[in-house]
């Protein structure tokens, strides 16, 4: 076996923590209506069974690499796994809402551990040569999760409604979101297995004292002279670091480094609060509102995780070659212009139940006789008087063929501007951010500040998730994504005056230019 094939060999398997981390978040996008209707939610509490696992994996990530420390990578990965696999089983079973979120916050803990543990255990066995490539492996990894979720969403929805016989004797039909959420299972056992054929860490077992095995890994992975040139710079590292003061959070808030603090919680902010996490997480829902139906919004999700796949790849060949700054500029008018767009759309729609109009079979025409022919000019207008006419369950049960029986807009340019803001928000905010962390920060500090800020990160994407339903039911659709567009542009507005490029410029030059104290 060559030294190239077995790092990438290892990487890849590594990178499945991330394909399970993507496919366990954006799973629930196509979960999200049937739950609601099955357990009788409130929209608060719909974004709860969405947004928990956000909760969890940040506790996950906080706790995942001292963990690692103590007991090895390939230990806490093996425990990922057993995390989704549980997580995975619990949601399908879930009897109760209150089960499903402890079950998809299992799946959290999972989630929290695999971001943290598989790129550091891809770093830490890749030759310096290829480690960006093998490291971007679990991002794609993430990235390829997120598709294939919505595709199989839309599988399983499909089968719901087929007539063979095995897919009904499976229960397709009634238990349609079990499946999407059960699925998940697979990917789970397969990766805890595939961890058999991984090593341990090189650079742990050297920490722990072990380096003959240490060596005997990399010595696999990047031959016989480069392995000991790495061990004698692994051996040099730890001794350093053994003899090196503990940096506190405190530290972070010191005049000289007033202004990356700035840059990095504004960028971590800014990452989310445009509401990236709403999209991926709810796309079936978003693209029932534009009347499509559901079959359609399905079809219409797995497009939003081709385009994020695509334009992730883009990003990763543009990064090194245009700068951080020019992509974030681009992509944050993307996003300003795209939000503008679901605006624009959302607010010309107007929504009238006409005599000819085609409802559901469980609704009469009756119980509807009083709004029809009466124009809404207001997503919210028509939903409050659906409610009123056929109590709140029923109404959120119908919801989709109803609003499709009433709107009269151009569904298309719902279509274009959900595109346009993941391909915007793929080819710049998503993977610069993580760039621009590891290079704004000094040494000393780096690792304190990039988890400080990943926490402000996950506490604004938690936010997002939870009340996303609340804001649609409230806001209406196209305030939401008026105001997603006005935090874009205030980002774009900091990223122009404030934030430097940082492309080709050394982590020293970065520091002396930016951790200084003000004048």
């Amino acid at each position: 076996m060559t030294q190239s094939y077995y790092v990438a060999r290892t990487a890849l398997i590594v990178a499945l923590g991330g394909f399970l981390m993507g496919f366990d978040a954006s799973v629930i996008s196509g979960v999200v209506g049937f739950i609601e209707t099955e357990f009788a939610l409130s929209k608060i509490q719909l974004g709860w069974a969405v947004s928990s696992l956000t909760l969890t994996s940040t506790l996950a990530m906080m706790v995942a690499g001292p963990l690692s420390d103590a007991f090895g990578r390939r230990t806490i990965l093996y425990g990922a796994a057993i995390l989704y696999a549980v997580s995975a089983i619990g949601s399908a079973l879930a009897p109760s809402f209150l089960l499903l979120v402890i079950a998809r916050m299992i799946g959290g803990l999972g989630v929290g551990a695999s971001l943290i543990i598989a790129p550091m255990y891809i770093a830490e066995i890749s030759p310096p040569a290829v480690r960006g490539r093998m490291v971007s492996f679990n991002q794609l990894n993430i990235v390829l999760g997120i598709s294939v979720a919505f595709f199989t969403n839309y599988l399983v929805l499909r089968l719901g409604g087929s007539t063979s016989a095995w897919a009904q004797a499976l229960m397709f039909g009634p238990h349609s979101w079990r499946w999407m959420l059960g699925l998940e299972t697979l990917p789970a056992v397969l990766y805890f297995a595939a961890l058999f054929a991984v090593p341990e860490s090189p650079r742990w077992l050297v920490m722990k004292g072990r380096m003959e095995e240490g060596l005997a890994i990399m010595t696999r992975a990047s031959g016989a002279v480069a392995a000991k040139h790495d061990l004698a710079e692994v051996q040099t590292s730890l001794a350093a670091n053994s003899t090196k003061e503990k940096v506190h959070v405190k530290a972070l808030f010191a005049p000289a480094l007033r202004l990356v603090l700035i840059i990095g919680v504004v960028i971590a902010i800014v990452q989310q609060i445009t509401g990236i996490n709403a999209v991926f997480f709810y796309a079936p829902m978003i693209f029932e509102q534009s009347g499509i139906g559901t079959d359609a919004s399905f079809v219409q999700a797995i497009l939003v995780g081709l385009t994020n796949l695509i334009f992730t790849v883009v990003a990763i060949l543009l990064v090194d070659r245009l700068g951080r700054k020019p992509l974030l500029i681009v992509g944050l008018s993307g996003i300003t212009l795209a939000m503008c767009v679901l605006a624009f759309g959302f607010s010309s729609a107007t929504y009238t139940l006409s005599p000819e109009a085609m409802l559901p079979a469980a609704i009469s025409p009756e119980s509807l006789a009083a709004l029809v022919d009466m124009p809404f000019a207001s997503d919210v207008a028509f939903k409050r008087a659906l409610e009123g006419a056929l109590g709140a369950a029923t109404a959120r049960e119908y919801e989709s063929e109803l609003i499709a029986a009433a709107i009269n807009m151009n569904p298309a340019l719902i279509l274009m501007g959900i595109l346009g803001f993941v391909a915007a928000f793929a080819v710049s905010a998503g993977p610069v951010m993580w760039v621009l962390f590891s290079e704004v920060f000094p040494n000393r500090v780096r690792a304190i500040a990039i988890s400080f800020v990943g926490l402000i990160n996950s506490a604004v994407s938690f936010s997002v998730q939870l009340v996303f339903p609340w804001e649609l039911a409230n806001f209406g659709s196209a305030v939401t994504f008026l105001i997603y567009g006005v935090f874009a542009a205030l980002g774009l507005a900091f990223v122009i005056v404030v934030l430097p490029e940082t492309k080709g410029k050394s982590l020293e030059e970065l520091e002396a230019k930016l951790a200084r104290s003000p004048t």
